[in-house]
């Protein structure tokens, strides 16, 4: 990745960034979801290289989601 973990500070950030494609951001996504950013201990936060703070992975997954539209989203029964 070119772009350094340490200029976003939360998920939605690069959900929400206007200038980086989709899949850009699913790539950065993908990678503070994976188990090599877990924190030792504490396997439900991930902290990515550069990051000040560990962020929830389900803050990580709904990002991702959120990538995807409303229109993708589960309805509740």
């Amino acid at each position: 990745m070119s772009q350094p973990f340490s200029r976003y500070l939360h998920p939605f950030d690069v959900a929400h960034h206007p200038a980086l494609e989709p899949e850009v951001k699913r790539a950065i996504l993908a990678s503070w979801a994976s188990d090599r950013h877990s924190v030792e201990n504490h396997p439900a936060l991930r902290k990515p290289p550069g990051l000040k703070r560990p962020v929830p992975v389900d803050d990580v997954f709904a990002a991702l989601r959120s990538l995807d539209g409303p229109d993708s989203q589960p309805t509740l029964q």
